[in-house]
C-alpha cells in the first residue's frame, strides 16, 4: 500500500505553513495505523507499521513476543483493505496534529507575555466569564476580572491585560483582566511616550475598578513635569484612558520623597494644612480645613482609602475647627401640680369674699328657714289678693315680698354683695 503523492505534498505544505515536521506527522500516522490494524479481524496481538517517506509505502509487520516482551518472530501482515483504513486514519491524525500544533504555537506566542496589553473582540459575554477573540487565539476574562457594572456588547473591541497563560489538555488558556491596577498603567503607557522612554515612571497605583484610580508619577528629568505630561494638553492624554475605562475617574498625582508632602498630594484635590507622621505605626494624621473635610474623605471614604493604598500609610483625616462642647443634657424635674378644688360656682368679682359667702350659705340656721318663711308668706299674699277687700292690703308693705327678694339674693352665688341677715319671721333687722 502506498500513500498518494498528493498527501505527501500536503504534508510538506503543512510543514512550511504551520511548522509541523513531516516526520512528526508520519510517526503519528504509523501509531494510529497500528491501532487500526489491531481492531481488524484476525490481527496479531502486536504489530508495527512502517512508512517510507520517499516512496510512500505503508507496510504492517505482525509480531510475536516472548514473556519478557522481546520480539521472537515478525512477518508482514498488511490487510488487503488497509488502504481505506489508512486513508481515514491519516485524515484523523493529520487533523489532530494540526490542532495540537496550533495550540502549541499559541502557547509559544503568548508564553511569558504576562502583563502585556491585548485587543480583542467580544465573542461571548455572561455573568461567569467573557470570551475575547484575539485573532489567533481566544482569551477568557472571568467575572471577577471585569470592571463592575461594565456592559460589553457583542463584537465590541476592547483592551485587556494578560494575567496568566496556562497549558491545558484542551489547549493553552489565556486569562485576561480589565480590573487589575496594571491595566491602567499599560493604557497610560500607550498615551504617554515619556513613560516608555523612561523620562517619567509610575511609582504607585491604587485603584477601585469602575470608580476611581490614583497614579503617583515621578520624573527623571527636572525639566519635565510628570503630572502635566501624563495629563496632557487640556487633559487629552488621560481622557483617552478614561474613555477606555468607560468613565472611571483617573487622578494623577506627583510622587514626593518627603512622606508628608506625598500624603498631601495623594489626598488631592483637597487642600491639606498639616500632616503628622507616626513611622512606627505607619499612620498619618492629616489636618484640613472644615470646608475641605468632606472633599478629603471623599464619597464613602473613597479618596482617603485610595490615598492610604497609594502611600502605604493609614490616614486619619481631621478638621482644624475646635471641637464643639456639647452642653450637658438638662433633666427637667417632674412637676406635680397641686390638686385644685374647683368651686361649684364660677369666678366673680367677689372672689375675695368667697370664703365668707360659703360660710353664710352653709349656715343652716339662717338661710334655709328664711327661704321657707318667704314661701309661706307669699302664699298668704296670693290668697289675700283673690279675696274681696284685698285692695286695702295692697298698699301695705308685705313681709313676704321682702322675704322673697332677700331669699333670691341668698340663693344666687353670683351676687358680689353679702346678703342681709333676716329674722326668722321674715323682717329685716335694722
Amino acid at each position: 500500500m502506498k500513500i498518494d503523492y498528493q498527501v505527501m505534498e500536503a504534508l510538506e505544505l503543512l510543514e512550511q505553513e504551520r511548522g509541523i515536521p513531516v516526520d512528526t506527522i508520519l510517526d503519528a500516522l504509523a501509531n494510529a495505523l497500528v491501532s487500526a490494524y489491531k481492531r481488524s479481524p484476525g490481527a496479531a496481538e502486536e504489530a508495527r507499521v512502517t512508512i517510507e517517506p520517499d516512496a510512500g509505502d505503508i507496510i504492517v509487520y505482525a509480531q510475536e513476543l516472548d514473556e519478557d516482551g522481546n520480539v521472537i518472530r515478525e512477518w508482514e501482515d498488511t490487510p488487503t483493505d488497509f488502504g481505506r483504513i489508512a486513508a481515514t486514519t491519516a485524515k484523523q491524525v493529520i487533523s489532530q496534529r494540526l490542532r495540537e500544533a496550533k495550540r502549541e504555537q499559541v502557547f509559544e506566542a503568548y508564553e511569558g507575555r504576562d502583563g502585556d496589553l491585548v485587543t480583542g473582540l467580544v465573542q461571548q459575554h455572561d455573568n461567569r466569564y467573557t470570551i475575547l477573540d484575539l485573532g489567533n487565539a481566544e482569551a477568557m476574562m472571568p467575572g471577577s476580572e471585569r470592571i463592575p457594572y461594565e456592559r460589553l456588547e457583542r463584537n465590541a473591541r476592547v483592551k485587556a491585560l494578560i494575567l496568566e497563560v496556562r497549558r491545558e489538555s484542551k489547549g493553552p488558556q489565556i486569562v485576561v483582566s480589565r480590573s487589575h491596577p496594571d491595566f491602567v498603567r499599560r493604557l497610560l503607557e500607550l498615551e504617554v511616550p515619556e513613560l516608555l522612554d523612561g523620562t517619567i515612571q509610575i511609582e504607585a497605583i491604587a485603584r477601585e475598578a469602575g470608580h476611581r484610580t490614583k497614579i503617583a508619577v515621578s520624573s527623571n528629568d527636572p525639566n519635565v513635569d510628570p503630572k502635566g505630561a501624563c495629563v496632557g494638553a487640556r487633559g487629552s492624554r488621560v481622557r483617552q484612558v478614561v474613555n477606555e475605562l468607560r468613565g472611571e475617574k483617573v487622578d494623577v498625582v506627583q510622587w514626593r520623597e518627603d512622606t508628608k508632602q506625598f500624603i498631601a498630594e495623594a489626598l488631592g484635590p483637597a487642600k491639606v494644612r498639616e500632616v503628622q507622621i507616626d513611622e512606627e505605626e505607619k499612620a498619618a494624621i492629616v489636618i484640613v480645613s472644615e470646608h475641605q473635610l468632606s472633599l478629603a474623605i471623599g464619597k464613602e471614604g473613597q479618596n482617603a482609602r485610595l490615598a492610604a493604598r497609594l502611600t502605604g500609610y493609614r490616614v486619619d483625616i481631621r478638621s482644624d475647627a475646635p471641637p464643639v462642647e456639647q452642653a450637658p443634657e438638662e433633666v427637667t424635674p417632674e412637676v406635680v401640680a397641686p390638686e385644685v378644688v374647683t368651686p361649684e360656682t364660677p369666678s366673680s368679682p367677689g372672689d375675695t369674699d368667697e370664703a365668707a359667702n360659703e360660710a353664710d350659705d352653709g349656715a343652716s340656721g339662717e338661710a334655709a328657714p328664711t327661704e321657707a318663711a318667704g314661701d309661706d308668706e307669699g302664699q298668704q299674699v296670693e290668697k289675700a289678693v283673690d279675696e274681696p277687700g284685698a285692695d286695702a292690703q295692697d298698699d301695705a308693705p308685705s313681709a313676704g315680698d321682702d322675704s322673697d327678694e332677700t331669699s333670691g339674693e341668698v340663693a344666687s352665688d353670683e351676687s358680689p354683695e353679702k346678703p342681709s341677715v333676716e329674722e326668722p319671721n321674715g323682717e329685716e333687722t335694722g
